[in-house]
Formats: structure tokens, sequence, C-alpha cells
């Protein structure tokens, strides 16, 4: 059994006597994008005419992904040569939410520069495998939390990054350590990336599960007619067909001297309120200031929807609660008898997304998302007990699913922890590698 020491440091304890202590300062050039390194949205451009600028959606798992892109005008790539990527490069982020998250480089699939949010780990003198793993720790998670500042933006600045302490074992050491953590989270990530894949399965069975009852019911044998919504085809006989204005209209009324809670509407879960939104989340609302004004905002009521005057990705939003929302969204509600959860369901239902997304594609050139497209387009009206009934199914069958789903990420949750426990325990001396 090796001969321990104190380190000195919180959060490390006991170290083998071998190991040595420094500064990442001292171990690695640090570079990010600061001063006339910056840009605009007017320095991107279209795949093909740039590099890429990678940006904290790069990094998965502690591995690099190159499935969505952005890209950068060469102009502005070859500006600051010390922050072109090359495979073995290290970065983290320092800008963002997702502060603090680190990735070792690798099969970049061309040129590449960072975006704002990044700085990059150049030219080290330890081995790059086992920094990679030492930033993965809760030790250095704990750090950029106490270097962090800033509420709306949390940002950490490069100085306090480097002046972080790490632990050195001998070089032969590390290559040892880097190794046996390669092979040990290589078969990690195999069990984490099949339950993630088994949570993709489950996810899509959901899906197909909702599109299934709203658009056809829960009779398969009922007889079917063109109703002429012509994203849905065949609907069951006793089903009708209306135009969105026919069953929902604008809410137009305004205005709130503060007695309204702001709502924000969000596509996981729904219209909450900001306080709610800010604890389940994590993640900051955007205020109001002095300078709003309560009388541009809209008023939204239980049993009302919402939709974004730019943006449609996730469908209609339901809201549960009383309050205003941005002048930014549309706000509507049934002005006809409906069971609210099967049109809640409707409205977040694949191929009723993609019909509103034909009206988007304009979108650049400016063109709003309109209540007047949603209003003119076909949309099915069963009887009011067959949506109850479609409803009640969902909801007990997405509940089942849910909570199958729910277990799944509890297990990449532990994987997780298991992980970083162990990648702790190994770099930090208090594990040997086996012989």
């Amino acid at each position: 059994m090796r001969l321990m020491k104190d380190s000195g440091i919180s959060g490390i304890g006991k170290i083998p006597e071998s190991y040595k202590i420094s500064r990442i300062k001292y171990l690695t050039d640090i570079f990010g994008r600061i001063g006339f390194r910056g840009y605009t949205e007017q320095d991107l451009v279209d795949e093909d005419e740039g590099p890429i600028t990678l940006s904290p959606s790069n990094f998965k798992n502690m591995h690099m992904t190159y499935e969505k892109c952005s890209y950068i005008s060469w102009d502005k790539y070859y500006e600051s040569p010390e922050i072109m990527i090359h495979d073995g490069d290290i970065l983290m982020v320092k800008t963002g939410s997702t502060y603090g998250k680190s990735c070792l480089v690798t099969g970049l699939p061309m040129e590449a520069t960072i975006n704002p949010q990044l700085l990059v780990f150049k030219n080290l003198k330890i081995n790059t495998g086992f920094f990679a793993y030492f930033l993965q720790t809760d030790y250095i998670t704990d750090l950029c939390e106490l270097a962090v500042v800033g509420s709306t933006i949390p940002t950490m600045s490069q100085a306090k990054i480097g002046n972080f302490q790490i632990i050195i074992p001998p070089e032969s050491e590390q290559a040892k350590i880097t190794d046996y953590l390669d092979k040990k989270c290589s078969e990690i990530d195999t069990i984490f990336n099949e339950i993630q894949a088994q949570i993709a399965i489950l996810e899509q069975y959901r899906s197909s599960v909702i599109s299934e009852a709203v658009t056809r019911g829960l009779n398969e044998s009922t007889d079917r007619y063109d109703a002429g919504i012509d994203w849905i085809g065949n609907v069951p006989k006793q089903w009708k067909a209306f135009k969105g204005k026919y069953l929902f209209a604008q809410r137009s009324l305004r205005g709130n001297s503060k007695e309204l809670q702001l709502l924000s509407p969000t596509q996981k879960y729904g219209v909450i309120p900001q306080a709610m939104y800010e604890e389940i989340s994590g993640m900051s609302a955007v205020k109001l200031n002095d300078s709003t004004d309560l009388q541009a905002l809209k008023n939204i009521h239980k049993g009302d929807y919402c939709i974004s005057l730019r943006s449609f990705q996730g469908g209609f939003e339901y809201s549960e609660y009383e309050g205003v929302v941005s002048p930014a969204y549309q706000v509507f509600f049934p002005i006809v008898k409906v069971a609210d959860g099967y049109y809640r369901y409707l409205f977040k239902e694949r191929s009723f997304i993609e019909k509103i997304n034909s009206y988007t594609m304009t979108l650049r050139d400016g063109k709003n998302i309109a209540f007047s497209d949603f209003g003119n387009t076909y949309i099915p009206y069963p009887p009011v007990e067959e949506q109850e009934a479609i409803a009640s199914y969902l909801d007990e069958k997405c509940a089942g699913i849910d909570s199958v789903i729910a277990d799944k990420r509890n297990q990449l949750e532990v994987i997780e922890r298991y992980k970083k426990s162990l990648i702790f325990e190994y770099v930090t001396g208090k594990k040997e590698v086996p012989a």
C-alpha cells in the first residue's frame, strides 16, 4: 500500500506521496474569444462556406458530436490562429448555463474554431487524457461554482480557471490512469448509450400512441371518411372537421398593473409561473423591468393556449394558470364545448406541428406565425364525450410510459455519478490502477 499525504486542498483530501500540485495556468496555454476575437451573427455562414465554430451543443458525455454545427467565415477563422481547434485540444464552457463542462476534441471533420462561450487548452505539459479526465471531477465543478459570476449570463474568467489547482501524478502513472479510465469509461458509456436509446424508443412510442389516438380515435374498426383534413387523412365517421377559427378565438384583452403574475410559455412544461419555471428548470426567466409597457402584456386564463409569433417548434402551449404573457405570444381559447385534454394532446401531435410549420417557411423573410394560419386550418372535432375518452386514455397511457422513462433517466443519473466517482478516485490516487 503506497504512502499518502494531505494535499491541503479542500475537496481533494489525501493523495499519494509521489503526486505534485500545480495550477492549470502552469500546465497549459488558455485561449478564448475575447476583445477583437469576438464575432456577430453577420460572421456566421452556411455549411460549406466556412469552418465549424464549436459551441457547448457539440459536447456530448465527454465526447464531441458534430451532428449540428454552426459555421463561421474564413476571414474570421484566420483572424485568430490561436483558437484554431485540432484533435487533442481540450475545450471548456466558460459562459452560459453549462459553464464548467469540458470535452476532449477528437474526430474533427474539418477546420474548426470556437464560439465566445468556450475556451481552449493547448500545448499541455501534462498527459492530455489525464487532464481531460481531471476536468470531469466534482472538485472542478465546485471550483467553477465559486468562480462563476453573473446570474443572467453566468461567466467564468480565464484568469480564475488558470488558477485552479490540480493534482499531478508521475508521468508514467498519468498514462496508466488514462488508459485504465478509457477502458472503464468506455464500458460505462456503452451502458449509458443503450439506456438513452431505450428512452428514445419509448419517446417515439409515446408520440405514436398520442398520434394514433387523436387522429384516428380509440376504435380501429370504426368506418372512416375524408373530412378534408389534409394532414391527417380519413377520420372516424362520427367526427367532424372545422377550421380552427370556428372552434377557437383570439383573446385580445391586454394590460396589467402587476396584480397578475407573469407566466412563461415553455415547450416542456406548458404555460407556468416564472418562479416555478426557474425552480424546475434551473434557468433564469426574462424579468420585467421599469421600462416594460405593462399595458402591452397579454392576459391569459386557465384553459387558454398560446403560440409564439416568431417560432413554432413544439406545438401550442396550454395554460393551467391565470396571468399575463409577453406580447410575443398569441393567446386563444375555445369558443365551443371541448375537452381540454384532447386538444392539449392534438396541438402537440407531430403531424399538426408539421402542418403549422409549413406556414413558417418564409420566417427568415419576416413572416410571423399568425392566428389566421391556424384559423384557416381544418382540425378534427370528435364528439365531446369521445374527446374526453381519448384524453383519459392518453393520460393513463402516457403516465405509464413517462414513469418508465423517468426510471431510466434515474438510471442515467446513477451511472453518471458512478462514472464521476470512478474518475475522481483514480485521478487523485485514492485508488491505484490494477497491475
